[in-house]
């Protein structure tokens, strides 16, 4: 009996072995790999440092609060500000391939750079919601984004403070 016993043991624990280190395997897979919505955070290497906020822009809204243009040369990207609500709306002003960006900075808070990032393509507007401290300056850029790691060419619009 003991020798049937013994190799169907051996088998068992090969088999035990093998799954043990599927699993391993399986969860480093899982815990190693950023999710969709993370690396959809990182998009611009500025999104990698705690003072910066990324956020990629939500379509189906209509701009609303003071509004400005970028030029041809930061690719026509519209930008408004909503100042009850901290809301950025981004408009992709030109059939180029690029995602329009928003950049809106402050000079107070945790977070002194908010980037909202429209990369639904020309002709669709989208939206970006903040939040900041009011009572401070704020300055407002438009631009495009080129890749990972080149700055965002971006032409200042307007500028505020205490709204």
């Amino acid at each position: 009996m003991r020798i049937i016993i013994e190799p169907m043991r051996r088998s068992l624990n090969r088999a035990f072995a093998r799954i043990a280190l599927l699993l391993a395997a399986v969860a480093v897979a899982v815990i190693a790999l950023p999710s969709a919505a993370m690396a959809d955070e990182y998009y611009y290497r500025a999104c990698a440092y705690t003072w910066y906020n990324c956020q990629t822009g939500v379509t189906g809204y209509i701009a609303e609060g003071d509004c400005g243009t970028a030029n041809s040369y930061h690719h026509k990207t519209y930008v408004c500000v909503d100042y009850d609500g901290d809301y950025v709306y981004v408009y992709d002003g030109q059939a180029d391939g690029y995602a329009a960006m928003a950049y809106v900075s402050t000079r107070a808070g945790e977070i002194q750079g908010r980037y909202c990032r429209n990369n639904h393509g020309y002709g669709t507007m989208a939206r970006c919601n903040f939040d900041w401290v009011e009572d401070t300056d704020h300055f407002v850029q438009a631009g495009y984004k080129i890749d990972y790691a080149t700055e965002a060419p971006l032409q200042t619009l307007w500028e505020w403070s205490g709204k």
